[in-house]
């Protein structure tokens, strides 16, 4: 009888620290997706940003905020920022804007956010 019940036992503790690994694991795969989901929607609103300053040559054209309708980047929020600066190169001028995407989706723990960084040169 005794046996049995230490069998009984550590089979319980094996199905617990199983289920707690389980449960590890999804959260961690959760945040994963999250993660990947900031870095894209941070990706588009860069996008966004340098589309505006080659359209335009101009900072004040980056809006401040992009949304998204699509179902993949739906309920992340992007904010744009955009810094004009003139730099001479070789006595050659040229217009270098550092558009800043940052990113966040989700809520909680599982939130996640991304910055992507990118620099624009027009001659």
């Amino acid at each position: 009888m005794p046996v049995a019940l230490f069998i009984i036992t550590v089979l319980a503790l094996l199905v617990v620290a199983m289920a707690q690994l389980q449960q590890s694991s999804g959260e961690s795969i959760s945040l994963q997706i999250q993660s990947q989901r900031a870095f894209f929607a941070a990706e588009s609103g860069a996008q966004v940003g340098v589309g505006r300053v080659m359209e335009t040559n101009n900072c004040a054209s980056v809006p401040g905020a992009v949304s998204f309708s699509t179902s993949g980047l739906n309920g992340c929020s992007v904010s744009l920022s955009c810094q004009p600066t003139n730099v001479t190169i070789e006595e050659r001028d040229y217009f270098v804007a550092r558009v800043t995407s940052d990113a966040q989706c989700g809520s909680g723990p599982d939130r996640a956010n991304r910055s992507v960084e990118v620099l624009v040169r027009e001659e």
